[in-house]
């Protein structure tokens, strides 16, 4: 027989282009509009009911960019289309459709709508591909509702990366940018719709069948029967004598064998990105509104969606239609899932901020739900820190879901379902979708893809599939439901079925119990520029975590001591600001400059609430008199003040330069020795009991090093191995000045200006750099450079409790692709009895490497930070301005010393003057400098009981009692939600002062007391 297959297929793409696409509405017909533009920032429902309203018809322009214009449509379904009874024609809807002027860009990038009916409830969301609105006509065929429309700006949708002045309302313009083509009322009919819905399953499963299957042929011989019948006069008419050809083929059941893949519908939204956080706000209402219509449509369509954060702001803003998600909540279809407050970054937030976003994601779903999570839903988050596994298990997590690892530039990861373990040992079942998108469309191509791409066949059988637009909201649409429908089992294509996340990961565990295991971080082999873009959110993240940790300490040690009200309130809500900004596009520097804005506002909001905060407290503890006292919030000792305690210290100052000759200047304190020559470079720096030089002759440490920074594709999210290739080493100064009791280097490059303050501290082994950057460079990064002599194979990061160790070398593609790391407040290098640490008080992206020391053989290890760099989308001005920060080189310093300067640097100690008392007795002693009290606080629950929640931070087994300076009734190991566990290694003292402690390597451990 003649191959006339290509034919079929070009015939079967006009028909569905030109006869059922454009016949899937019987009629149409305009509906009156008039239009009011609000002001400035949206307006609640009432104000906009209010505005004077003119006309508007398709063709005129309307919206200012990040604009809102409201629209009033009054008319109703024409006489004509119903029949004597006054009932429109069988399987036929009446519903408007509105295009205000849709770009080729994507759903959630561009202007979308609210519709909201004359009582101001919000009934249904318009955008591309979503923008028929059945709600809009009443019983009565009636149409009278409003259009809240965001004429919000394609920032980028198509990625070319281009510099735009839209992400920034001073920049942005004031001119109209949609045009507005229809609002019409029309009727669907629903035996075409489905037609082309059948059509488009079969022709999709086409493209992924081999040219010679028996399968293709029955489609393509059914496809063209179907066009036979089908009167292109009269489509509404035969549709149905259409189906009846398909219907045999679409019946056809799916092999005992495929891939089963468990749909959940799904709609990623970003809480802030290429839009600012309001206009998150109002994006999610219009995807769940969307989500909550469907389900009305559709009975076994289910929902997912992650971010306490997002549902709080429904309940806020939009409390009639949270009660009508707390309905569907309870019925099972409306799937609260994630258990975090924001799809956070898991790279850079500090170790107690992690574990808050479980505490109050996981807390806001018990009390508005009545649902404990299971699951951590991170899918777009980028790479995943290796203390996840034991944080989310702490807050009662079964399973991890994420996909990101899927955009991987090197490495393939190799399974999608198994086991991953963390720093610790703790272990957590982990799922990767293999359809590789959470954004899918439950499209042939997709389904076959997830089948072939999946892992782990031959051990299990089952994967997620998340569909719906997301990213900028949407979510599922009727022709993605339709599609699962029709694949529920389909010979020759993976059986889809509609699931919940808990059902799948069930299924999947029972299947699959023994799953391999996965140790360690889960990198992202991509976006490493997120570790340093934005520099000053960065900061600001940092800044606030340890004010928080301040807060918390002296509030709680004055509630305990003195019985002053714990400021709950306040710190909860300032908690939720800090983990917002930690969503992983706002905290990784990867939005645009409004966002930066709103973050800038928001850190100041935090440090002006937590400094009152702890002025407050420790004023109360400290009283007034003639005293002074210096307050130490870090968990270790430093100058003479008990850790968690105040007193009078032991005034130790900074060690004065002393010029020496034509070699420099010299900082030394009789622990270790530093000079510096005359371009301000650190030429020596020495461990005097060791008499260990760290800086290799003719390496002076201590060096900014300028790169090129061009990314190949994502400017704000990337740094690529190419940046290596063009360095510039900022060895000329302008000036190098003694100050007092610090050296002062002042270096000029391009147009921005660096002034360093090197300095040294009685009985300390650290050589402090403290940074004033005057940045205003385009594309470029700056480095901080130390290269030490230390042979070493592996370097130490620290990150959320605990630190975890890299390869410097790159025996392997995956060393090789790990270029780029994230450290929090220290990285260590070191031979088996010398090292050296760094420590830092805002940076977060390094990379550590190793080089050939010299003509003698050997190697050396050269560590770097990321301090700055300056991207031009989505933000062109990203970090232009000035910034301060502080550099720490911890000369000969072991793991305890550079976890406990760590801290100091992050925690500068308080000096209180004119205080009644000469010292603060902390709240809790630990006996073992490894183990580190992390948080000091009341109960969530208002209980007054009081938790301690510390980690072994050595990587050692440890053995330590916590001792208190309150009396207690009871203590009790918890959970992060503060709720009784049963884990073995923790008991309390029989005199009731203290508990004993034996951990593992990096354990985390909860305990609450109550208090006598």
């Amino acid at each position: 027989m003649h191959d006339r297959s290509r034919l079929a297929l070009l015939r079967v793409d006009r028909f569905v282009r030109e006869r059922l696409q454009t016949q899937i509405h019987r009629a149409s017909a305009p509906v009156a509009a008039t239009h009011w533009d609000a002001a400035g920032e949206p307006v609640p429902f009432a104000e906009a009911a209010a505005g004077e309203y003119s006309p508007i018809a398709p063709g005129e322009l309307w919206g200012r960019p990040w604009g809102t214009t409201w629209f009033r449509l009054k008319g109703g379904v024409p006489a004509s289309w119903r029949d004597a009874d006054g009932a429109l024609p069988s399987r036929t809807r009446a519903e408007i459709v509105v295009d205000l002027g849709f770009t080729e860009g994507q759903p959630g990038f561009q202007c979308e709508a609210m519709v909201w009916d004359v009582a101001g409830r919000p009934v249904r969301g318009i955008a591309p591909l979503n923008n028929a609105v059945a709600e809009a006509v009443d019983e009565a065929g009636g149409i009278d509702v409003y259009i809240e429309a965001a004429s919000n700006p394609d920032v980028g949708s198509l990625f070319t990366f281009d510099p735009t002045p839209v992400g920034d309302l001073a920049t942005v313009g004031t001119d109209p940018i949609y045009t507005l083509r229809h609002i019409d009322v029309r009727l669907r009919d629903l035996e075409v719709a489905d037609l082309l819905a059948d059509t488009r399953a079969l022709r999709g499963l086409v493209e992924q069948l081999d040219d010679g299957s028996p399968r293709r042929a029955d489609i393509l011989v059914a496809l063209e029967r179907m066009i036979d019948v089908v009167d292109p006069d009269d489509v509404a008419g035969t549709a149905t004598a259409g189906r009846e050809v398909l219907a045999p083929v679409l019946a056809k059941p799916a092999s005992a064998s495929v891939h089963t893949l468990h749909a959940v519908g799904h709609a990623h939204i970003d809480s802030a990105w290429l839009w600012p956080v309001r206009e998150t706000v109002r994006k999610v209402a219009r995807t769940f509104s969307n989500v909550l219509s469907l389900m009305d449509e559709d009975p076994d369509f289910v929902f997912v969606a992650s971010s306490a954060q997002q549902y709080a702001w429904i309940k806020e803003y939009y409390p009639d239609l949270f009660e009508r998600i707390r309905a569907r909540v309870t019925e099972g279809r409306f799937i609260p899932v994630g258990s975090m407050w924001v799809e956070s970054d898991t790279n850079m937030p500090g170790s107690e901020a992690m574990a808050r976003q479980f505490v109050a994601g996981k807390s806001f779903f018990l009390r508005e739900f009545g649902i404990d999570t299971p699951e951590a839903w991170l899918p777009d988050s980028f790479g995943y820190s290796g203390a996840l596994p034991q944080i989310a298990k702490a807050a009662g997590i079964r399973w991890f879901l994420t996909q990101k690892i899927s955009w991987n530039e090197t490495n393939k990861f190799p399974h999608h379902t198994f086991q991953w373990e963390g720093i610790d040992g703790t272990r957590l079942f982990t799922h990767f979708p293999p359809v590789d998108t959470y954004n899918s469309r439950v499209t042939a191509d997709e389904l076959a893809h997830a089948e072939r791409n999946f892992a782990d066949k031959g051990r299990a059988t089952v994967s997620l599939l998340p569909y719906g637009y997301g990213d900028g909201g949407g979510g599922p649409t009727r022709e993605m439901t339709a599609a699962a429908a029709r694949t529920e089992s389909l010979e020759g294509s993976p059986r889809v079925v509609h699931s919940t996340p808990r059902r799948f990961f069930e299924t999947a565990e029972a299947e699959y119990p023994q799953p391999e295991v996965w140790s360690g971080e889960l990198y992202l082999e991509f976006h490493r520029g997120t570790y340093t873009s934005q520099l000053a959110t960065k900061q600001g993240n940092r800044r606030s975590e340890h004010l928080l940790r301040e807060a918390e300490l002296w509030a709680t040690t004055a509630s305990v001591r003195l019985g002053i009200a714990y400021p709950a309130e306040r710190l909860q809500r300032v908690w939720e600001t800090v983990l917002l900004q930690q969503f992983h596009d706002i905290l990784p520097g990867s939005s645009i400059a409004w966002v930066y804005q709103d973050a800038a506002r928001n850190y100041a909001f935090v440090a002006r609430e937590l400094e009152e905060i702890i002025g407050d407290s420790l004023r109360a503890l400290a009283g007034e008199g003639a005293g002074t006292l210096v307050a130490n919030a870090s968990p270790h000792v430093r100058d003479g003040v008990a850790a968690l305690g105040a007193g009078a210290g032991d005034g130790a100052k900074d060690v004065e330069p002393r010029r020496d000759g034509a070699a420099g200047w010299v900082l030394d304190n009789g622990i270790v020795r530093a000079t510096v020559d005359d371009r301000g470079l650190v030429v020596s720096a020495v461990d005097i009991a060791s008499g260990r030089d760290l800086v290799v002759p003719g390496r002076p440490v201590g060096l900014l090093q300028l790169h090129r920074d061009t990314p190949t594709q994502w400017d704000a999210w990337d740094v690529d191995v190419h940046y290596r290739n063009t360095v510039t080493d900022l060895t000329e100064a302008a000036s190098v000045e003694v100050d007092g009791a610090s050296l002062v280097v002042v270096r000029r490059f391009g147009a921005s200006t660096v002034t360093e303050r090197i300095s040294l501290r009685e009985n300390s082994r650290v050589l402090s750099f403290a940074f004033e950057l005057d940045w205003h460079e385009k594309q470029k990064m700056l480095k901080f450079a130390f290269p030490l002599d230390l042979h070493t194979d592996r370097a130490a990061s620290e990150i959320q409790f605990g630190h975890i160790e890299r390869a410097t070398h790159t025996n392997t593609s995956w060393d090789a692709a790990r270029f780029e790391t994230v450290a929090h407040r220290w990285i260590r290098v070191s031979e088996p009895d010398f090292g050296a640490a760094i420590v830092n008080d805002s940076t977060y992206g390094h990379d550590i490497t190793r080089e050939q020391r010299d003509e003698r053989g050997g190697t050396i290890t050269v560590a770097r930070l990321s301090l700055i760099r300056s991207a031009l989308f989505p933000d062109p001005a990203q970090d232009e301005g000035l910034h301060e920060l502080r550099v720490g080189f911890v000369i000969g310093a072991d793991v305890a010393e550079t976890v406990a300067e760590g801290y100091h640097i992050n925690l500068p100690a308080r000096r209180l003057e004119n205080t009644a008392v000469d010292t603060i007795e902390p709240l809790v002693i630990v006996d073992r400098p490894g183990v580190v009290v992390e948080a000091v606080k009341l109960a969530e629950d208002g209980s007054g009981d009081l938790v301690v929640r510390l980690y072994e931070a050595l990587g050692t087994r440890a053995q330590a009692t916590l001792t208190t300076g309150f009396a207690f009734a009871d203590a009790r190991q918890t959970d992060l939600l503060e709720r009784e566990v049963a884990v073995d290694g923790v008991a309390v003292d029989g005199d009731g002062d203290g508990v004993r402690l034996e951990l593992r390597p990096f354990q985390i451990v909860t305990i609450r007391f109550s208090r006598a």
